[in-house]
């Protein structure tokens, strides 16, 4: 997924719960795989950030000549501007653009 390109939104909304029993026809599944799906794309995210960041490091480690690298101040702009992985993890799951199974066990669980 691109992140860039993300339409989720970026402030907190109220949402309809019933709406998240969609495709599971249990809400505290689908919260379960929302949150799995959150923790992916937060990884996703901070892996690439710092791959960037990385790019623009100095290779001077001395205290005395700390300064500001404009490029990492904006990088980290950009990045706190996108929306936060929940919200994304929202979206993907009401547009059916999520992927889950269930493992047998489950399966048998419920029979």
């Amino acid at each position: 997924m691109s992140f860039k390109n993300s339409t989720a939104e970026k402030t907190t909304i109220t949402r309809d719960t019933v709406s998240f029993e969609g495709d599971t026809e249990n809400i505290y599944e689908s919260i379960v795989m929302m949150a799995k799906r959150s923790n992916q794309m937060s990884v996703d995210l901070k892996e690439e950030l710092t791959q960037k960041l990385q790019e623009f490091a100095s290779t001077t480690d001395n205290l005395e000549e700390i300064f500001e690298n404009r490029e990492q101040i904006e990088i980290s702009r950009f990045y706190e501007r996108l929306p936060k992985p929940v919200a994304m993890a929202i979206e993907e799951f009401l547009e059916g653009k999520t992927y889950y199974r269930r493992t047998e066990a489950e399966q048998n669980t419920e029979q």
